[in-house]
């Protein structure tokens, strides 16, 4: 299979309307859809033995409790734990908890069942649009393979959940996407949207910004649409940033919000503490995943992928790595990054398929066997 691709520096000229789906498109859509199915059945017969309601763990615990709770009252509620910490809503975007309750204003379901619905069909937009990105890089079989290992990623499972991971991943992928193909105005209203969904569309801003940038250096000029798309690309983050600054009386209310969740910024010193916090043998096996994702990165710039996607991978790595989030959440901060996952997909893509495809369901196994473990314990992911 040859993995030529276009000059990363040069995306290519605008195509009007989205792509169809063709049989590479469907490849990686079923793929991901199985590799997903599978984890809910493994959760299904886990939460059976168990006695444990799984389709309440997947709509209404963790964040997602806290999401409906905006969709159905707004935002204007907080806790205040025994230590004095104060857990404000204000913490959480809005585009999922307003998409939650417009769904359930018009179908008959509740707004942590219309949360799945999102969750489930944006893992979908997820799925192709991470395919699209893969196949204008190095190929279509890349391109489904790249899906699939999104789709068996360790916590996949949150991507069955009530939770804003697939919503943001697919229009980061379709933003990048956008770029790729020279769509930059398009690119610019899906990063909005982005911005209203996570803080970590900050990574995505990021990627048009340098790379618009780095367009203006080598070219000296930008075209129009190329300026409008990063104008309009932070007004989503921003205009929430706004939002909480105005109802709060502070420029800085949102930080100070997240602060008090701990998720402040802190260049990894909660990462550093808690490592060494650890048993020897755990730390010397965290330390060894660190070091692994170190290799993806390095070899996520050695395969010369294209700049706004090389950005955005390492801007969300990054992110999830400086701040001083509980620990057992970075995993699945990190799985936007779905750029990391692009030489292992390229890697299987040169094996036969009666070689990849038990490799994937393998995978999809231990994915789902993780992820039940997970949410029918005590998390949080």
């Amino acid at each position: 299979m040859s993995l030529t691709r276009p000059d990363p520096s040069k995306p290519g000229p605008p195509r009007p309307g989205l792509p169809r789906p063709d049989r590479p498109t469907l490849a990686a859509l079923g793929g991901y859809a199985a590799a997903r199915v599978v984890g809910l059945v493994v959760l299904a017969v886990a939460a059976g033995v168990t006695g444990k309601d799984g389709l309440h763990r997947l709509k209404g615990r963790w964040d997602s409790v806290w999401y409906v709770r905006i969709a159905e009252h707004g935002y204007g509620y907080q806790v205040t734990l025994p230590n004095g910490d104060v857990h404000s809503d204000l913490a959480f975007f809005p585009l999922l908890p307003a998409l939650e309750r417009g769904l359930s204003a018009v179908l008959p379901v509740d707004a942590a069942t219309a949360g799945l619905l999102v969750s489930w069909t944006a893992g979908l937009a997820a799925a192709w649009g991470i395919h699209r990105c893969g196949a204008h890089v190095f190929g279509g079989r890349a391109g489904v393979l790249l899906a699939v290992l999104w789709g068996v990623y360790p916590t996949a499972f949150v991507q069955s959940m009530a939770y804003t991971e697939t919503l943001f991943t697919a229009l980061a992928a379709w933003s990048l996407y956008a770029v790729l193909r020279g769509r930059w105005i398009l690119a610019g209203v899906l990063c909005a949207a982005a911005g209203l969904t996570r803080p970590t569309a900050a990574a995505l801003i990021a990627a048009l910004v340098i790379t618009a940038l780095v367009t203006l250096v080598r070219e000296r000029r930008l075209p129009p649409r190329t300026v409008a798309g990063v104008l309009i690309a932070p007004l989503g983050w921003l205009a929430y940033v706004a939002y909480v600054a105005v109802r709060e009386g502070s420029p800085t209310a949102y930080f100070g919000v997240q602060a008090a969740w701990g998720n402040s910024i802190d260049g990894g010193v909660a990462l550093a503490r808690f490592i060494a916090g650890l048993p020897w043998p755990a730390a010397l096996g965290l330390c060894a995943a660190l070091a692994l994702l170190g290799w993806l990165i390095v070899l996520c710039v050695r395969q010369r992928q294209p700049l706004p996607l090389l950005v955005y991978t390492i801007g969300v790595v990054f992110v999830s790595l400086v701040g001083a989030a509980y620990f057992g959440s970075r995993p699945r901060l990190m799985m936007p990054a779905f750029g990391l996952l692009l030489a292992p997909a390229v890697g299987l893509a040169r094996v036969r398929t009666r070689i990849a495809v038990p490799v994937l369901a393998g995978l999809a196994l231990a994915s789902g066997v993780y992820g039940a473990f997970t949410l029918l314990g005590s998390g949080p992911p």
